[in-house]
């Protein structure tokens, strides 16, 4: 149990919690939420003795384990698999002790090593170490890379897989969805589901929190009140907790009327979809949470569309890659009318950004054709427009140098519409968080009134608030939108139907995202080269390959065969990967696209030679 008693927290002169009395339990999940700088992170910091209390206790049991996900990942030499196996330090330990005795020929060390590894049942510990890369979406042909070879996305991951490896009593999860694609979440909140000890979990994800937690806890205002249930539970509780205490009434009922009409619309949208249907059900979450939605700060909108042609664009028959040599996505026929609202599914790599940048016309067509009415306006939201503001200028800069003939009056009364007023609208954006400046960036897209939305994970930095803002928006907005989010809350309010883009294909998917969370839960048992990929990723670690590990009875096909051919899949399948994602980085077009061509043609090779690897395990698989 972890007890709070009259504990009070500050950070530099800011108190910011104060008061708390309150006792965790073993087995609880605990979703931690409140507005940005209510004290989420210090809260954790202080569980992990970084912080100490200002006045009262927090008492920890003295064994207690703790495990947390590290904000920075040096850049190290080890192996992914050995730097997540190095999560649960003791089975580390014993694996390196072992290695290190059986190079040096002392076999009483090996046997003393064995013991100690059979005590810590340390023998599987190299499978439970792939089994968390592969569920984050590594390859297994990326496991034994170095850590130094990975993006800032992945080691985020990373270190998350390792924190998932530590036994552990206490787990805390600060934002752990991010820089995660749907499947990866929906795996990861089985995992936590199972999770024995106490979590405590951070994130702006409603419907990941309404799906793993059992309770919340609320920092508002310098005070903590823990609540029994899921986020939905928690705003309930909290609306009528506010009514109870005539908070706002006149803003409530107001509330309550613009929640009902944002039911209705959806209600009269689409009444017999099925992603209709999945809607209502999202929103019945919301039903009785007025009096916290009327609490809540941010309310933006998208101005409507200058003008709103029906036929938007179209791609016909299109091939959609990086050149001839780099085709990613074949014969894709993609409409956009208006009105209409399309989510993109599909793990990271798959192409859901090629075909986003397709649309947007970044990417020029490598065969077929791409349609665009002459009055068509896009406001493109991508993964790095965050990063593409200008470094040590204004919002009031930004927006002058779009409409730089309007009065300053004009572009201001707009930024105070954004959360940007007074003063804020001539301050240092280098100042701003990742939360403010991703709603920056879609206030210069709102300012040019578009006509069509293409939003490639456009809530990495909001909040929970923002979050429910951005779909109250988008679902007043006319025109048409193309989303890829892994944030299903917001995907599930906001579009109508979905796409998923997967081995070069680009095809509807019939259901909703229930349907799609219960069909990635499935697929695994059901795709061969996945179960391929499983067998892989359970090998033990580089680092004890030479150990002498109990006999274990082999498949009745070659093994060796077996284990080559399923190695060279996920290399391959690893490698493809990897390179859709630098083609999504800006710096792949620096050199006036030298290097995103380099990228494509060794693209369109791989793709030839997995075809031929795949075709190759699938025999063995047959002649078994």
């Amino acid at each position: 149990m972890i007890s709070f008693r009259n504990f009070a927290l500050r950070r530099g002169e800011r108190l910011l919690l104060s008061d708390v009395d309150m006792a965790l339990h073993a087995g609880w999940r605990v979703g931690v939420v409140g507005r940005n700088g209510a004290g989420k992170s210090s809260l954790f910091a202080a569980l992990m003795r970084e912080l100490e209390p200002d006045k009262g206790d927090l008492d920890l049991p003295g064994k207690a384990r703790i495990a947390s996900v590290a904000q920075e990942t040096p850049s190290l030499p080890d192996p992914a698999l050995d730097f997540v196996l190095s999560g649960d330090v003791e089975v580390h330990a014993a694996v390196q002790a072992e290695a290190n005795a059986f190079a040096a020929e002392d076999w009483e060390a090996v046997a003393e090593a064995h013991h100690r590894l059979e005590e810590l049942n340390g023998y599987d510990a190299a499978a439970r170490a792939g089994r968390l890369l592969h569920g984050l979406g590594f390859p297994a042909e990326t496991h034994p890379k170095p850590v130094s070879d990975f993006s800032g996305g992945w080691r985020v991951r990373l270190n998350v897989a390792r924190a998932l490896m530590m036994p552990s009593d206490l787990l805390l999860l600060d934002e752990p969805t991010n820089h995660l694609d749907l499947d990866a979440v929906v795996w990861m909140e089985e995992w936590l589901r199972r999770y024995p000890g106490t979590l405590l979990v951070i994130s702006h994800d409603r419907e990941f929190l309404d799906n793993v937690t059992t309770h919340t806890l609320h920092l508002h205002e310098g005070k903590a009140k823990l609540y029994t249930g899921n986020y939905t539970a928690f705003e309930r509780q909290r609306a009528e907790h506010l009514r109870q205490q005539s908070i706002a009434f006149e803003k409530e009922q107001a509330e309550r009327a613009h929640l009902q009409k944002f039911i209705d619309r959806f209600k009269a949208k689409a009444s017999k979809a099925k992603q209709a249907q999945s809607r209502m059900k999202r929103l019945a979450k919301l039903a009785g949470t007025e009096a916290v939605r009327a609490e809540r700060e941010f309310r933006i909108e998208f101005p409507q569309p200058l003008k709103l042609p029906h036929a938007l664009m179209r791609l016909n028959d299109a091939d959609c890659g990086y050149g001839t040599d780099a085709v990613i996505l074949h014969n894709v026929g993609f409409g956009l009318e208006a009105g209409d609202r399309i989510g993109l599914l599909g793990a990271n790599g798959a192409g859901k950004s090629t075909l986003v940048k397709t649309l947007v016309g970044e990417l020029p067509l490598i065969a077929g054709e791409r349609y665009a009415h002459p009055d068509l306006r896009i406001g493109y939201f991508a993964q790095h427009t965050v990063e593409s503001l200008v470094s040590g200028t204004s919002p009031l800069d930004h927006l002058r140098e779009l409409s730089p003939d309007l009065a300053n009056q004009v572009l201001r009364d707009f930024l105070g519409k954004w959360y940007f007023p007074g003063e804020r609208a001539f301050e240092n954006i280098d100042s701003f968080s990742g939360g403010e400046k991703a709603r920056l960036a879609l206030a210069l897209i709102a300012w040019r009134q578009p006509n069509v939305l293409l939003l490639d994970e456009p809530t990495n930095h909001l909040d929970l608030d923002m979050r429910e803002a951005l779909a109250e928006a988008l679902s007043d907005f006319d025109g048409a939108i193309v989303m890829v989010s892994h944030d299903r809350h917001l995907i599930g309010l906001v579009c109508d139907n979905y796409v998923r883009v997967a081995d070069g294909v680009v095809e509807p998917f019939d259901g909703d995202l229930d349907e799609y969370a219960a069909w990635l839960r499935t697929r695994a048992s059901s795709d061969p080269k996945k179960a391929a990929a499983k067998q892989v990723e359970a090998a033990p670690p580089p680092v004890a390959a030479q150990v002498p590990a109990p006999a274990k009875k082999g498949p009745k096909l070659n093994p060796q065969k077996l284990a080559k051919a399923e190695t060279r899949v996920a290399e391959l399948e690893a490698r493809l990967a990897q390179i859709e994602t630098e083609l999504a980085a800006p710096s792949a077009y620096a050199d006036g696209g030298k290097r995103a061509t380099d990228l494509g043609r060794e693209q369109q090779t791989l793709r030839g030679q997995l075809e031929a690897a795949e075709a190759e395990l699938l025999a063995l698989y047959d002649g078994a």
